[in-house]
């Protein structure tokens, strides 16, 4: 299958831009399976980095408008 024509993730942009590391989002990703299992609860991944200290929110922002997204993750800080 040909990844050309798949969205790029939220983690492949920041890895891409220096923001994180790839460690970092697999880290972040793992978190968010965890939680989906065990709570119940779905973090974004740009929330969870932002949370721990990893990224800034002027990072996820423009992270996000890469992708051609606002800030859904302001709504619900």
């Amino acid at each position: 299958m040909e990844t050309e024509h798949l969205e790029k993730r939220f983690g492949i942009v920041a890895v891409e831009k220096g923001f994180v590391t790839a460690e970092q989002v697999v880290e972040a990703m793992r978190i968010q399976v965890l939680e989906d299992i065990e709570r119940g609860k779905h973090r974004l991944i740009g929330r969870i980095l932002l949370e721990q200290g990893i990224l800034k929110l002027a990072q996820v922002d423009e992270v996000l408008e890469s992708l051609g997204k606002r800030l859904p993750l302001l709504k619900e800080l």
